[in-house]
Formats: C-alpha cells, structure tokens, sequence
C-alpha cells in the first residue's frame, strides 16, 4: 500500500482547522480530511469533487437557517 500526500490548503492560517487533499491516480478517488478529525476521510471522484467545489461557490448548500 503506497503512503498519501497530503496536501494542506492554502487558506488555512497555522493553529485553525485546515482541509487536507490527497490523491489516489491508480483509483481515481480524491481523499479529503480536516485536521480536527484526521481519522475522518471523504472519498470522491475528481468529477463528484468538482461538482461539490461549482455548487458551494455557487452558494447552492448554503444554510437557509
């Protein structure tokens, strides 16, 4: 089993809550974590991921409270 990359946001400021990404070529699958809860790992494709990405720029999932 290869080891991750793990890529940290370029967002995230030092001590806060960061998004972590890494890839799987071999399966296509995205890995994404938080460094709240490294244990926690969401598996996507880059096709699922991307459309995840278009719909929360485009304020789609925002709360309506």
């Amino acid at each position: 089993m290869s080891r991750l990359n793990w890529t940290r946001s370029s967002y995230c400021s030092e001590g806060n809550a960061c998004l972590y990404v890494a890839s799987k070529e071999r399966d296509d699958v995205v890995l994404l974590t938080e460094s709240a809860a490294p244990g926690a790992v969401l598996r996507a494709t880059p096709q699922g991921l991307r459309r995840l990405i278009c719909q929360v720029k485009a304020g789609r999932l925002d709360s309506r409270g």
